[in-house]
């Protein structure tokens, strides 16, 4: 550890501009995958695990028109999901030579060291959110457990980068995957947020670049509209809320060193219906509002 406040030589007379240029680190959307574009705070300091606690049930119904001797009867099972928590620290270390050194360059020392201390631990933090500590446990949000991975295939000419796929049909494919998101938690018919996190270089190509052919038939934003304006108008329509957010370590990220880009819906909503709820159970409380 060093800091590195070099002595110069000046030409005088000379200006000397008292703002320095900084190191400029991407600003992480990562957040923007959690409930509340946050975390929970809840842990204490010399917590090791959390743990969570999950019910499921299975109900059995006898169906008939005469009485029955024996009737079944709903089954709760229990068990704990798990995982392994961790204590991010750094330090610094200066004297008051080096906060005299740094004060030759309009630098605070001590600001300096204590916001590039909270970076770091933040910037980690942002990589046990994406990836986990230990991947083989399922930590990260991209290692999560049943998480559906799927690889965008060629497009109806064969091109399969960002930069050559036909931008309609790229609309329609992530339109798709969206459908499959909301389909398996049930939230189709939700006005809810979806959310998509992944490099520069993928979402601003669809944002900015990727504007939909014109073709010898009509399609959605022929000729006006990039593939993420196709994207968000359309869930619009239907009450979704899609979201775009940045970061770079996704590149690579992805099967067989693609780019990947994370697709989730933050806040699960629980599904009900008035008068009849076949999903009656999930309103036993407490819940986490969320499966």
């Amino acid at each position: 550890m060093a800091n590195m406040f070099n002595s110069v030589t000046k030409v005088d007379p000379s200006f000397s501009e008292p703002d320095a240029i900084l190191t400029t680190a991407q600003a992480s959307g990562f957040m923007d995958l959690l409930a509340g574009r946050k975390p929970r705070v809840k842990l204490g300091n010399e917590d090791l695990f959390v743990y969570i606690p999950r019910v499921d049930i299975r109900t059995p119904i006898a169906a008939g028109q005469a009485a029955f001797n024996m009737l079944p009867s709903p089954t709760i099972t229990t068990d704990y999901i798990s995982t392994a928590s961790y204590l991010l620290r750094t330090r610094a270390e200066f004297d008051h030579h080096d906060v005299n050194n740094a004060a030759r360059w309009n630098v605070s020392l001590p600001q300096a060291l204590t916001l590039a201390m909270r970076q770091g631990i933040f910037q980690y933090a942002r990589t046990m959110c994406l990836y986990g500590v230990n991947a083989a446990n399922f930590e990260g949000i991209i290692n999560t457990s049943g998480a559906t991975a799927v690889t965008l295939p060629p497009d109806s000419y064969g091109n399969t980068t960002i930069r050559t796929y036909d931008a309609g049909e790229l609309a329609l494919q992530m339109l798709q995957y969206i459908q499959n998101t909301l389909t398996s938690t049930f939230q189709l018919g939700q006005a809810i947020r979806v959310q998509m996190l992944g490099p520069q270089r993928i979402l601003g190509q669809m944002q900015l670049t990727n504007i939909v052919q014109v073709t010898s038939y009509q399609r959605p934003g022929s000729g006006t509209a990039t593939t993420a304006q196709v994207i968000q108008t359309v869930a619009k329509e239907f009450g979704y809320e899609i979201e775009y957010a940045y970061d770079d370590t996704l590149i690579g990220k992805g099967a067989g060193g693609t780019d990947a880009v994370i697709i989730n819906i933050p806040e699960i909503r629980i599904p009900e219906m008035a008068n009849i709820n076949t999903n009656v159970f999930d309103t036993l409380q407490p819940n986490m509002k969320a499966t």
